[in-house]
């Protein structure tokens, strides 16, 4: 198989179900982004980081590959002619969510409470995350938009949203595991 297929070179590309659409479709954009906060926490994932955190790491890319996968499907074709969904693998669920909400509620127990925003930084690592974290926030705001033109599972959505307070709470935590500084935020007073 070819990686270059010359289907694009105009500037349109193709959905599961064959429809094409402009590059530059929300729709393409929404799954891009999230194509984009995968490799962010690849990067999060190859750093030296506690076994834990690489296995959690793994199985959300895997559930970013099934929200990339919802966001490509177009709408009008995700029932096949016989019944059957075109899009015939597990969905994001409330377990996957749940298991985001458990992680981050695990980490807090041993951080300190917030008393002030926090400038990212401190470490590489706590920095690379707050880097997915944003890139997070950009896909879930991408998805909406899309969501209210052609709207999808809510799961996905409620996904990426409940994935960059995992993110933040991930930064924190390395931020402790790390020994690093976290420097808060404190706005110049007149």
């Amino acid at each position: 198989m070819k990686v270059y297929t010359k289907t694009g070179d105009k500037g349109t590309t193709a959905l599961f179900g064959g429809t094409r659409v402009p590059k530059h479709h929300i729709r393409i954009d929404s799954y891009g982004t999230v194509d984009e906060l995968n490799s962010y926490i690849g990067l999060i994932r190859d750093q030296d980081i506690d076994e834990q955190y690489k296995s959690i790491l793994i199985t959300i890319q895997n559930k970013l590959f099934t929200v990339g996968a919802i966001l490509a499907t177009d709408p009008e074709k995700m029932v096949l002619k016989n019944g059957k969904e075109r899009l015939n693998i597990n969905k994001i669920s409330l377990n996957d969510i749940e298991l985001l909400e458990h992680e981050m509620d695990s980490m807090n127990e041993a951080l300190p409470p917030m008393t002030h925003f926090v400038l990212p930084g401190g470490h590489q690592t706590v920095s690379f995350c707050h880097v997915a974290r944003c890139v997070c926030r950009r896909a879930e705001r991408l998805a909406s938009a899309l969501n209210d033109l052609e709207p999808f599972l809510p799961e996905a959505l409620t996904y990426l949203n409940r994935l960059s307070d995992y993110l933040f709470v991930l930064a924190r935590k390395l931020t402790f595991d790390l020994q690093a500084d976290e420097v808060k935020w404190i706005p110049e007073k007149h």
